[in-house]
């Protein structure tokens, strides 16, 4: 299998066993990465058609799976330039859209089964906004293999009233997707630069700090990501701490790495907009900069969030959701 490693992106789930990675642990594949350029924040072409040729040549070594996508997701991942060279070594091109399959329903990031996808997963209660659970898309051709590896491979039932709350979700994306997808990446991109004008090193700077919904950044100069998180938390603000590229080689681990991953979907939803994002990176500057007590901030952010209550991109009553019914 070839994936993103954790600090550059990657996914617990395709960690190696000795990660307790459910790639490696449970499903015992032999797990290998993708070179990945850290400035531009993706995955190196050039040397991953490389390491994909070399790894054909070698006994047993033929890649079988290429992920792409992940936990940490800045920008579009280039599937389309290497999805050729994994078919043509035999391997099924899948693709992790848990962060992103909202913004990819709204229209706003790529579309990984046109450029060379074969398979995608995702989650249902992230960017695309329902109750927990997971979803996969595919094609028809492959639909067989993959109700079998669902059911009875991995699960034995479903629960309806899941199903029904991902029903509304879903036809609440189609109503109001476009608008909210938009609306969350322009909310990144405002808090990324508002952080960027405060002090904070963001990576991907250079390319508008993100294309998705989420930011990263480097707090290694003020504390470590998992300090920062409990102190922001203490304040009311929840974010979480990162993995960053660059961290294991510098001695940092999981638990208090070198960033902080911050993401938009959720403020978006309650009806902020780009303006509210300055106040938000200042309130954050204050407590991670400033070293202001995140207790005496608790207050501020408290009044400040008192004026979003209501869940936007939404239909207004549970008739107007049921009523909701396209016909194709």
């Amino acid at each position: 299998m070839l994936t993103l490693a954790i600090p550059n992106g990657g996914h617990i789930s395709s960690g190696r066993k000795d990660f307790s990675g459910t790639a490696g642990s449970v499903h015992g594949l032999e797990v290998e990465y993708f070179p990945f350029d850290r400035h531009e924040m993706n995955i190196d072409v050039d040397k991953a058609k490389a390491k994909i040729e070399k790894m054909a040549k070698e006994e047993n070594k033929s890649p079988k799976l290429g992920m792409f996508g992940g936990s940490l997701f800045l920008f579009p991942q280039p599937i389309r330039e290497l999805a050729e060279s994994l078919h043509n070594v035999g391997a099924t091109v899948a693709y992790d859209a848990a962060h992103v399959a909202g913004l990819i329903a709204g229209g706003t990031f790529q579309d990984p089964l046109r450029e060379g996808a074969d398979v995608v997963c995702m989650s249902t209660h992230k960017t695309l906004f329902g109750p927990q659970g997971g979803a996969v898309i595919s094609f028809e051709k492959y639909a067989e293999q993959i109700k079998k590896a669902t059911f009875p491979s991995n699960t034995s039932n479903h629960h309806l009233h899941n199903l029904a709350g991902k029903a509304v979700a879903f036809a609440e994306m189609l109503e109001f997707g476009k608008e909210y997808a938009r609306q969350v990446v322009a909310n990144a991109k405002a808090l990324g630069q508002a952080l960027h004008e405060r002090g904070f090193a963001l990576l991907g700077e250079h390319k508008g700090f993100t294309e998705t919904h989420q930011i990263a950044v480097d707090v290694s100069k003020f504390a470590l990501g998992g300090d920062t998180e409990r102190a922001l938390e203490t304040a009311n603000i929840i974010v979480n701490r990162q993995l960053l590229p660059g961290d294991i080689q510098a001695g940092r681990h999981y638990q208090n790495p070198g960033g902080i991953r911050i993401g938009t979907s959720e403020i978006t939803r309650l009806g902020m907009k780009e303006k509210e994002m300055v106040e938000v990176a200042e309130l954050i500057k204050r407590i991670v900069i400033d070293k202001q007590d995140p207790k005496k901030i608790k207050a501020e952010v408290t009044e400040f969030r008192r004026d979003f209550q209501k869940v936007h991109y939404c239909f207004e009553s549970a008739r107007k959701a049921y009523e909701y019914i396209r016909i194709r």
